[in-house]
């Protein structure tokens, strides 16, 4: 079973050897790295050519921000399995994609996802936040529920049945997305109880207080336009969040 593995980045940075190196690390190996590039000018592509993934299909080219990036790897995709691996994140363990195959197996299921840790950007050893998703059910949506996105891998089948990621959102077309493959597309989950991927905090939707206003007028919106609730979804969904910095594995 090919998992292709998609990263949009652009001006990578340091952090992106943790990355690539937890994904070479993995005990699966039927592996298709798709980097999309954005235009790096900080050395990005230098080390991907350098030491990227041994299956990685490298192309630089501009676009309109990061949905349309991630659109434009999903579409060179050649797995079975699509999954993203950002610059900033990287795998939990040598092992999260065989328990993804594992999962796979199952023929009913269309998408599996899994727990995530928040990590400090200056030590990645210091555990921020514990997201727990917990098993999907479809009235938890109303709740604000949601899979950790980082974590989320899916059919090829279900991009071609409920298509890519929404670009007139520019920080929740992740959330959008999701709720549009969990009801129009009737995608079935699958839960692994495991952390999936280490995130490090601090991306774009909470560098600034105007950034965190437009991430909640756009959670907002997705959740209108598909039908899960009206504004207490939307105070469920941020409040959902405090919990996780106390949690603990």
């Amino acid at each position: 079973m090919k998992i292709s593995v998609v990263t949009a980045v652009r001006n990578g940075g340091d952090a992106l050897a943790q990355s690539v190196q937890s994904l070479c690390a993995q005990t699966h190996r039927d592996i298709e790295h798709v980097v999309q590039d954005g235009g790096s000018t900080d050395g990005t592509l230098d080390y991907l050519r350098d030491h990227g993934h041994p299956s990685m299909a490298l192309l630089s080219q501009p676009d309109t921000g990061i949905y349309d990036a991630i659109n434009m790897g999903i579409s060179r995709a050649q797995g079975d399995i699509v999954g993203l691996l950002h610059a900033d994140d990287y795998l939990a363990g040598p092992d999260v994609l065989a328990r993804v195959t594992d999962a796979f197996a199952d023929p009913d299921i269309d998408g599996i996802y899994g727990d995530l840790e928040y990590v400090s950007r200056e030590d990645a050893n210091r555990v921020i936040r514990y997201w727990k998703a917990g098993e999907f059910a479809q009235q938890r949506l109303k709740r604000g529920w949601m899979p950790p996105h980082p974590t989320l891998y899916l059919r090829y089948r279900v991009f071609q049945k409920a298509g890519l990621y929404d670009t007139s959102y520019r920080i929740s077309g992740d959330y959008d997305s999701m709720l549009r493959w969990l009801t129009q597309g009737r995608v079935r989950l699958a839960y692994i109880p495991h952390v999936m991927v280490r995130m490090r905090i601090g991306g774009t939707s909470n560098k600034s207080f105007a950034q965190m206003l437009r991430k909640s007028r756009e959670d907002y919106r997705a959740i209108r336009r598909h039908k899960v609730g009206g504004v207490g979804t939307l105070v469920a969904k941020n409040l959902s969040k405090l919990p996780q910095f106390g949690a603990r594995r």
